[in-house]
């Protein structure tokens, strides 16, 4: 392996949703483990992640993500992953409860909002306990932003 090619991988990855903090109110935020199987971890060291689809749910009381594209290894053979397939979330027993009875409430929903490797080198997803917001719930955050943008421009 020469230096181009240890150069592809990172281990500095940090991808975000970021049009999960304009659609949705997050109430709660976890941190779960992902089961990944193949080439996954290679193609997230790349950075060829798009979380903007995902949501979890929950089957049997185990929390699964779906929605959620990590792209085919480029040099993966037959053994490459299935692009958008389920991925099962590892928390702790007393988070998953927790997370499946506030669930059950009308209008909550769980969305990954950030996939990143930390210093032991494994695959963390971020996720949130989310109220979806209204028309004008967006219209302030927009607003707000702009704000935030003119005062930063005005200071420099």
């Amino acid at each position: 392996m020469n230096k181009k090619d240890k150069s592809r991988f990172s281990n500095d990855i940090n991808i975000k949703n970021k049009r999960a903090k304009y659609e949705y109110e997050f109430i709660d935020t976890y941190l779960a483990g992902l089961v990944l199987k193949g080439t996954e971890i290679k193609s997230i060291r790349e950075g060829k992640v798009n979380l903007q689809d995902g949501y979890c749910y929950f089957r049997k009381g185990e929390l699964y993500s779906k929605g959620i594209h990590i792209s085919p290894y480029a040099q993966g053979s037959f053994y490459n992953h299935e692009e958008g397939r389920e991925r099962k979330l590892l928390l702790k027993r007393q988070e998953l409860g927790k997370l499946e009875s506030k669930m059950n409430e009308k209008g909550l929903t769980i969305i990954p909002t950030r996939l990143f490797i930390n210093d032991r080198g494994l695959a963390k997803m971020e996720i949130a306990l989310a109220k979806g917001k209204k028309i004008h719930d967006k219209r302030d955050s927009i607003k707000d932003k702009d704000l935030k943008r003119e005062f930063d421009r005005v200071k420099i």
